[in-house]
Formats: structure tokens, sequence, C-alpha cells
């Protein structure tokens, strides 16, 4: 008789690597969640979706899919607009969006977005994610807005010295820290428990044992949060104003998983991502959880990085994180009302410090300061403004440095003092250089005659080549020989 071993040669660095992955989930499920100003449950909802529906389908077979840290602030921003009603259909119609590009074969192209880009909206999310967190830590009402939220630090700081339920609450968040950051200086053996898990452990108890006046988790039961999105709800999309947020699920949903799938490659030797399949993947998943009215999903580099670094070899790792995820919240879903708040605002402060790309910022500074320029633009707008148009701010600045150095241009003149001036453009003449251009030919003398010579342009736009046949009439009027142009 066949026995699983056999037939199912990985199951076993599968199932102990799903351990792995379920331990790490389970915290930042629950935390993601309580951040976005949904329920606790809503969060293992996603995660479970993840590894159930997600999990199965072909594209990258050891990343693993669940609510993210990097889509809190959109989320929590959505939910406070539209209500946790309308979220379902949010993600819904996201997911479907997220269908569309991937049968379009739309996903490889994320791969051309500026990692600058990138690094300035995981840069903008973390601070943001810090800040509010400072706040939940504190037991403290967080602003409303990014700068608000930052703005208002030193006050909430100088409110919590002056309350002894908030200085409790601030000690259990700068435990659960410490333990997270301290927990790889442990013997070898004990760091097979994730240090997240362990620090919501360790302040559960501290919590419980203490006696401390510190909010906890509010727990509905998984089945009491699961809401299919009614007609009111569908009634929203003929509002424009929830297709911004729709569609900034979409894109944002869709670098942020591609971007993982990319940086999972380089973790292991197995199969490569498939970057539209996987697109689809995450618009298959994001659609369930629309109809279960849950938190969006994305690919999450953590939890993808555990699962590798656990030895799993197939995709039935994920599938079965998904499925521990769904016992732990059908069968133990008090539990959750035991953890902290502050415990949960710790985790992401930790999240939330890792996603700020100190290294790059720094790297970029020294040999690309265009490149460092927009990610920090990015990065200060998603806070000034929103995350959307902070995106979109930091896009449109790195197409615009594109386009400014594709239109690089020499221009070189020759006067030897007697006979025609030589004017000799090499490069690319476009009408981003046309004020430089003008510039040049209009600063020499009226009465000499001009040899412009173009045979230097790889490209000539039809801005330029307007500009430079008014310029030669106009040298030309005022009696001087016909400017001569060299096109070859």
């Amino acid at each position: 008789m066949t026995t699983l071993t056999s037939k199912y040669p990985c199951l076993r660095q599968d199932f102990l690597a799903s351990i792995v992955v379920f331990l790490v989930a389970v915290p930042l499920c629950v935390g993601v969640a309580v951040a976005s100003g949904v329920p606790a449950e809503l969060g293992l909802v996603t995660g479970i979706v993840g590894g159930l529906v997600t999990g199965f389908l072909p594209g990258s077979s050891l990343q693993v899919s669940g609510p993210a840290a990097g889509l809190t602030v959109l989320v929590f921003e959505a939910v406070s607009e539209f209500g946790v009603g309308t979220l379902g259909v949010i993600v819904l119609v996201a997911g479907l969006l997220q269908l569309a590009m991937g049968f379009l074969k739309i996903g490889r192209w994320f791969r051309a977005i500026s990692v600058s880009v990138v690094e300035g909206m995981l840069c903008g999310i973390g601070l943001v994610i810090i800040a509010g967190q400072i706040y939940a830590a504190a037991g403290l009402k967080a602003p409303g807005t990014g700068l608000g939220k930052i703005a208002g630090l030193p006050g909430a700081v100088v409110d919590a010295l002056g309350s002894s339920t908030a200085l409790a609450s601030l000690a259990i968040g700068a435990g659960t820290i410490a333990v997270i950051v301290l927990w790889k200086r442990v013997p070898k053996a004990v760091r097979s428990v994730p240090g997240a898990l362990a620090a919501v452990v360790l302040a559960t108890v501290a919590t419980l044992a203490l006696g401390l006046p510190v909010a906890t988790v509010t727990v509905e039961g998984l089945f009491g949060v699961v809401q299919v999105p009614g007609t009111d709800a569908f009634g929203e999309l003929a509002s424009p104003a929830i297709w911004g947020t729709i569609v900034a699920f979409a894109l944002i949903a869709s670098a942020e998983s591609l971007f993982s799938a990319a940086a999972v490659d380089r973790l292991h030797d197995g199969p490569r991502t498939e970057y539209d399949k996987e697109m689809v993947a995450q618009g298959v998943g994001n659609t369930v959880c629309g109809l279960l009215g849950a938190l969006p999903m994305t690919a999450v580099i953590v939890r993808s990085s555990a699962n590798v670094n656990a030895g799993a070899r197939t995709k039935a790792s994920r599938v079965m994180h998904g499925v521990w995820l769904l016992l732990f919240a059908a069968a133990l879903p008090s539990a959750l009302a035991l953890v902290p708040i502050p415990a949960l605002a710790g985790i992401l402060v930790h999240a939330g410090w890792k996603l700020i790309p100190f290294r790059q910022i720094s790297t970029l500074w020294r040999g690309h300061r265009g490149e460092a320029l927009i990610l920090v633009v990015t990065a200060v707008s998603i806070v000034a403004v929103n995350m959307f148009e902070g995106v979109l701010i930091g896009l449109a600045l790195s197409v615009a440095k594109t386009a400014w150095e594709a239109s690089h241009l020499k221009t070189e003149i020759v006067d030897k003092g007697a006979g025609p001036i030589q004017v000799h453009l090499m490069g690319n003449a476009t009408f981003l250089r046309l004020p430089k251009i003008l510039d040049s030919l209009e600063a020499l003398p009226q009465d000499r005659p001009v040899e412009l010579d173009l045979s230097g342009l790889h490209h000539l736009d039809h801005a330029c080549r307007t500009a430079l046949e008014n310029w030669a009439e106009r040298h030309t009027a005022v009696g001087t020989e016909p400017v001569r142009v060299t096109t070859a």
C-alpha cells in the first residue's frame, strides 16, 4: 500500500513549514484587522482564504497570502469613509480588476514600476503605521490623517505620562516590541516559536497575571463577522469617490504581491513566479474575500520568507496553513478576547519599522540622488495626503525624471571667428530641452551665417523641429545667409 510519504515526498517538510507559517500568521492577521478598524476575525478570514483559495492556484508556489500591514492605512481610510459594510464591495471589485489585469497579461508590467516609488510607498505606509499604533499602544484615539498622527505625537506623549492606565498600556506595547527584537538572541530551540507569537503570549500572560487595566480584542465570532455585501453596499458604486479607493486597492495590492513574488524567488531554487497567473490568483482570492466582507489580501513577504526558511517545498504548506487558521478561528475564538490591543500595536510598530528602507535610502543618496528624492517625496506625500495620491505623485515624478533623462542633449558651438558658426546638436531633442536649445541659438550673432548640424540627434520631436524651423526663418529674415541644416 502506497504511503502518504511515498506519494507526497515533500509532505513532512511542507507540514512543518505550515505550522511555522500558521504561528507567524495568527498575530499578524489579528493585528492588521484591529489596526484597520474591523473585527479581528476578518483578518483570520482573509488569511484562511489566502491559504485555502489562493494557496491552491498557480503563480508563485511558495509565497503566502493574507492581510498585509502595507494595506492597513488604505483599509482604515476606506472603512472610515464608507463603512465596514461597504468594504466587501470594494475588495470584491478590486479583485475583479486584478482578474482582468491577469487575463490581459498586465501582471508582468508591474515589474516596470520604479523601485524608488515602491520603496517610498512602503516607507510612507511604515511611518503612518508607526505613528498610528503608538496611539493604540497608549490606549488613545489617533487623529484621522497621517500628518495629524505625526503632529499629535508630542501631545499624546504628554497625555500618556499623566495617566497610569496609558502608561500600563504603553508598557505592554513596548515590552512586545522588545521581545520581538530580542527574540533572535534566545537559544535556537526556543526560536522555533515565532517572535511575534511569543511576544503576544507573554504580553497576554503579563496582563492577566498583573491585572493591568489594558484593552483587549473584542470577539464577535467567526460566522458573526462574515457578511455578504448587500444591495445598499453595491449601491455605493454609483459614487465616483469609491472608485479611486477600488483602483488603489487593486494597484497597490497587485504591486505589493508581485514585488513580494520577486523577493521570494530570490530565496529559493524552485519554480519561478508566473506573474500573470499570480495576478489571477490574487484576484480570485480578493474576489472571495470581498464576497465574505473580509479584508483585502496580498502576498506577504514576512509569511512567505518564513515559509521558505522553514523548508517548504510545494504549495501544500500554504494550503495547510489555511486549514490551521480555519481550525483556530472556529475552535478557539475566545482566545482572541484575552489578547491585549497594545501587544498587537507593538507588533505593527515593529512591522512598520521594517517597512522603512533605511539602507536603500542611504545607497540611493550616494549613487542616485534623483531616485532618493522620488522615494522621499512619495513617502512624505503618503503621510501628508493619502496613500493613493501619494503613490500617483511618486509615479508622476518617476515618469518625469525618466523623460528628462531620456531627452539628454548636448549642444556644441564652434566659432572660428570667420565664416559660418557651426552648431552641433547631439542626443535627443525633445520639448523638455527646447528652452535650452532656443537660448543657445538666439544668443548667436544675428549678422553671421549659421550651419546647424542635426546628424548627431537620435530623436527630434515635432515641437523641436517646428521651433528650429521658426528660428531659422527669423535668423534669415534680417538679411543673413540662410541657415544651412545638415540632417545626416
